[in-house]
């Protein structure tokens, strides 16, 4: 992919048992992707685990938005230790 400006793409999950549709950037169905395979899980269980995460705070997010900012957080964490390494 050359540039990160796409329009979201709709895939089929399923998450305990149902199905549901995501519709994710290909960037972010990229890092999802990358992600499940660094923890050894499915992509659908991964998502599942998330939206069980996002469904018990305060005021939930929607699940597309749920795994956009729990893609960013894990990158976000692991800028901070690399960072942190160099200093």
């Amino acid at each position: 992919m050359d540039t990160p400006y796409h329009p979201p793409v709709k895939r089929s999950i399923e998450i305990a048992g149902h199905k549901t549709s995501i519709s994710l950037e290909p960037l972010f169905w990229d890092l999802l992707r990358g992600a499940a395979e660094t923890e050894g899980v499915p992509v659908n269980a991964l998502v599942a685990r998330i939206d069980t995460e996002r469904i018990t705070a305060q005021s939930p997010p929607g699940l597309a938005g749920a795994i956009r900012l729990w893609l960013v957080e894990g990158l976000a964490a692991r800028l901070a230790a690399q960072t942190a390494e160099i200093s």
